[in-house]
């Protein structure tokens, strides 16, 4: 992959490099400004990158966009759109429909179970703006299960939830990597790291390591990543 990104002429993340596969949860942990959600966003295809080519399945990730789903931070969210939580979800059918299908019984069945799945049935008629802080995140989860996406990208989603919030979305996390899908989330919580993900990825602007959380998240690593 070998990427590298540009604002203007600032590079924000240059020379990241590294290979992984579905059933693995990856931590993106660095400082303010390391470029994680610059990372993110390059490999949800929001941003173009200078060098480089992402790469899933074996193709450019430009040919596979349907399976990446992108999670922002929830400040970067207008929870007051006027929106429901099935609206929300029904959003997720979006990519498979294209311009020529219509909404059918299977786009409204993947969505049921998108909203069973994520526990939010008896919520689904509600403005998203009225729901607690870890309900906003698991309607957006479920957005991504109805997109029937692989990969989940998360900008800082722990970030706000108080702690029962925190230890649900922990659950959720191991589960939905062990259905087989690929998590890649942004976080601040150093202490919370090896009881959520498998592997981590330690940036500042460059790659400073890739790995397992066992082998690559030790006090040295930190101090390196952390040091101004």
């Amino acid at each position: 992959m070998d990427l590298s990104v540009s604002y203007r002429e600032v590079k924000a993340i240059e020379h990241i490099q590294f290979q992984t596969e579905c059933g693995r949860s990856i931590a993106l942990i660095g400082p303010n400004g390391a470029g994680k959600s610059t990372l993110l966003k390059s490999l949800a295809g929001l941003i173009k990158p200078d060098e480089g080519v992402i790469r899933w399945r074996g193709h450019p990730l430009t040919e596979s966009s349907r399976e990446i789903a992108y999670l922002p931070q929830r400040g970067d969210v207008d929870w007051n759109f006027p929106i429901t939580v099935r609206g929300l979800v029904e959003m997720g059918r979006y990519p498979n429909l294209g311009w020529w299908k219509s909404y059918s019984k299977h786009d409204a069945e993947i969505v049921e179970r998108a909203l069973e799945s994520m526990q939010l049935h008896d919520l689904q008629h509600r403005q998203i703006s009225a729901l607690s802080g870890g309900q906003q995140q698991r309607a957006f989860i479920a957005r991504a299960l109805a997109q029937e996406a692989h990969v989940l990208l998360l900008d800082e989603p722990f970030t706000g939830l108080d702690r029962p919030a925190q230890e649900n979305l922990e659950v959720l996390f191991r589960d939905l990597a062990k259905e087989g899908r690929l998590l890649i989330a942004s976080h601040h919580d150093l202490q919370t790291v090896d009881r959520i993900f498998d592997d981590v990825l330690l940036i500042k602007r460059r790659q400073l390591a890739f790995g397992p959380v066992a082998e690559v998240f030790t006090p040295e690593a930190i101090t390196g990543a952390y040091e101004t």
